[in-house]
């Protein structure tokens, strides 16, 4: 089978095919994927955050290009300071653009958000929230004891007396409080 082992990131055209992902989608290792230009199965050396534009180098030496494809959305107008504090205080991947937010559609955080005065609209567009603050990609947020990604995890005490600090150099004092279902 032709496999991709590589990524071009932000990848000049001209491309030999197109995969349209969802955000979810456009984090993967090893997975196998299907376009108009045939199967390959993407074999990464490490979970990858991809975005719109990247292209799989296939083994052939073709390249599909990833395309970010609509999925349920919010948008979210009013005191955009103010929301987007409390969309980040719940680790929540956020698009920020000028006038308005966009994050993912969650009837809790509609709530939350609503009576804080938001006004929101629900769309299907590509979702591309802000990249990590230390690259590319994503930011992988706390783990609360599941872990259905697979993905590497950490620990730490949820006690809001104590705090609670990563080994990754930073840390959360008892300045927000996590809410476990």
């Amino acid at each position: 089978m032709i496999t991709a082992t590589s990524i071009i990131r932000n990848a000049p055209a001209p491309f030999d095919g197109e995969v349209s992902l969802d955000y979810e989608g456009r984090l993967l290792r090893r997975k196998k994927l299907t376009c108009a230009a045939g199967d390959f199965l993407v074999d990464l050396p490490e979970v990858t955050s991809l975005e719109d534009g990247d292209a799989f180098e296939l083994s052939d030496g073709r390249q599909i290009v990833v395309r970010a494809k609509p999925e349920p959305v919010m948008v979210i107008r009013g005191h955009l300071a103010r929301l987007s504090w409390h969309i980040g205080n719940r680790h929540t991947p956020c698009r920020i653009e000028a006038d308005r937010l966009i994050i993912r559609q969650d009837h809790v955080l509609e709530a939350m958000l609503r009576k804080l005065g938001a006004e929101i609209c629900h769309k299907e567009l590509p979702f591309r929230p802000e990249g990590g603050a230390y690259g590319h990609g994503r930011t992988f947020g706390h783990d609360h004891g599941h872990n259905p990604s697979g993905l590497p995890s950490h620990a730490h005490d949820h006690d809001p007396a104590k705090g609670h600090s990563h080994s990754n150099g930073h840390s959360h004092s008892n300045g927000h409080i996590h809410h476990h279902a």
